[in-house]
């Protein structure tokens, strides 16, 4: 299967519109990869599956110092010394931001999708099988800071 740029998109234009309107450097796309199956956990990984048109998984897959950085922008640059539950509470959070705008932007492409409550994961290096063959990992860069979109999506 080939990855279709068509269905990634969406979700590269929630980053770019998404988290500057919440205190968020400009985003930029960073490397771009394709890999096989499994998505491996930076350290925090937020899963989201997706259903209806669109079929598969995405996952925002970061270190835990990059989660501690976003959790503490969102909260406003308040300190986020450990990744604790207010500080997972706000990468889920950001996560479903950045899912259902992406769900709106498929949506506006003609495509009736459904998006399940996201998942996240502490623990680097487990691997998570987000496709049957091949997906597509884009790296945002936010300030410096790299949060990587695992994005194994397909039309149904």
């Amino acid at each position: 299967m080939a990855m279709d740029a068509k269905l990634v998109n969406p979700f590269i234009d929630a980053v770019t519109t998404v988290l500057p309107q919440m205190g968020f450097p400009e985003p930029k796309r960073a490397k771009l990869y394709v890999r096989e199956k499994n998505a491996v956990s930076l350290g925090v990984s937020v899963i989201v599956g997706f259903t209806k048109q669109i079929r598969g998984n995405v996952v925002y897959n970061m270190t835990e110092d990059t989660a501690k950085f976003i959790a503490s922008t969102m909260m406003m640059g308040m300190p986020v010394a450990e990744f604790d539950a207010m500080a997972q509470s706000a990468i889920s959070e950001m996560s479903n931001m950045l899912t259902a705008n992406a769900a709106t932007n498929l949506t506006a492409m003609g495509l009736e999708v459904d998006i399940s409550t996201p998942s996240l994961t502490v623990g680097k290096n487990f691997q998570v099988k987000i496709s049957e063959s091949q997906y597509l990992t884009v790296e945002m860069d936010v300030g410096g800071n790299i949060v990587e979109l695992d994005i194994a999506v397909e039309p149904q």
